[in-house]
């Protein structure tokens, strides 16, 4: 069931158009990833689910209620925001109590809750220090922990790993991990980081121009892309987009590029519908192009390609592929990848079951 629902919102500054028609639906308990690059409209979404921002358009439901229109302080909704945003002459305890008090709640559940806060954020031994002495990981569960004190609803993140070292990153995705587990609040985390969203969110909302493209699992927005745009945002190393054209019999089409056809993709039986000569974009995933080895029968489509740049990363290697004019990327794990150098030609093929094939005017999946 739906704790959240936004339904058709739009907000301008000006001549800047930040919100565009956004669509959204957040189930209880569920922790939704919000994708998008920067000026995509994560933010104010944010900033008008909780009643920062009031929509020039369009309805905001909380647990049945319309709260377009209500006072921040009526929603039961808490924002931690990008920057931490502490008291830095307050303790880190009198930080976390600050949004209790400012409630009035009595001293005795004010030390009960922010023991509870700090025990399961892991502050409990700098409740003396100030914010200032803190490292940035501290600080950011500081910022987490004035939030979640107050015990809300709905816990809204506004990119809050940004100003941490990979390290700390890699940390607190975890943190917020467990901390869902642990209390089974319904999280909405607005993120430009497509790992961050596809290791945390459970559901993903990719948002663009201010408004969400696709909503879906991460599972369901890497293997069932609805557009070009979704395809080279959703995965790492970025999918493999080449410009093609339809060809073949009208009964069985085939995609064409500068350098290899493919047929008998699961996009095949859409693809009838386009006349002889569209415009395409041919998709496919570097860990779907492989290389041929000796004697090996090709499991697709295949040509050759010459490798032109190697990026070791531990246990896997990405080559740097270029064939008919046409940049790639492949991922093979480490073993596998030392037996090929820079300047060398290498037969590969492709995972036809696993491309894409996209309508190059709009960007649109065909399939």
């Amino acid at each position: 069931m739906s704790v959240l629902s936004v339904a058709g919102l739009k907000k301008s500054f000006g001549d800047i158009v930040a919100l565009d028609g956004v669509d959204l639906a957040v189930d209880k308990g569920e922790f939704f990833a919000l994708l998008g690059p920067s000026a995509s409209g994560k933010t104010t979404t944010l900033r008008t689910i909780c009643g920062i921002e009031r929509p020039d358009q369009g309805q905001v439901m909380y647990e049945g209620q319309d709260v377009t229109h209500a006072e921040v302080r009526g929603r039961d909704i808490a924002m931690v925001f990008q920057t931490f945003a502490l008291y830095p002459h307050l303790s880190i305890f009198d930080n976390l109590a600050y949004p209790l008090r400012q409630n009035g709640v009595s001293r005795d559940e004010v030390n009960r809750r922010v023991g509870e806060t700090a025990e399961m954020l892991r502050l409990t031994h700098t409740l003396d220090r100030k914010p200032g002495t803190a490292s940035g990981g501290e600080q950011q569960r500081i910022a987490i922990g004035r939030a979640l004190v107050r015990r809300p609803g709905l816990l809204l993140l506004d990119e809050p790993l940004t100003n941490l070292d990979a390290k700390l990153r890699n940390d607190t995705r975890a943190e917020f991990k467990r901390l869902h587990r642990e209390l089974g609040m319904t999280i909405v985390f607005a993120t430009p980081d497509e790992l961050e969203a596809l290791s945390m969110g459970q559901r993903i909302g990719l948002l663009t121009d201010g408004k969400i493209v696709q909503t879906g699992t991460p599972d369901e927005l890497y293997t069932k892309p609805k557009n070009a745009y979704v395809a080279s945002m959703v995965g790492s190393p970025r999918v493999n987009l080449i410009n093609a054209t339809r060809r073949g019999a009208d009964a069985a089409p085939s995609v064409e590029t500068p350098f290899m056809s493919a047929e008998k993709g699961p996009w095949a039986d859409a693809l009838k519908a386009f006349p002889m000569g569209s415009d395409l974009y041919f998709g496919f995933r570097p860990n779907d192009i492989q290389p041929i080895g000796d004697g090996q029968t090709p499991g697709g489509p295949s040509f050759t390609a010459r490798v032109h740049l190697t990026e070791p990363l531990g246990d896997i290697v990405i080559l740097d592929l270029e064939a008919g004019g046409a940049e790639l990327k492949m991922v093979l794990p480490e073993e596998q990848a030392v037996r090929y150098s820079v300047g060398d030609d290498v037969p590969v093929f492709v995972r036809v079951e696993n491309t894409h094939v996209f309508a190059r005017d709009t960007g649109t999946a065909i399939r």
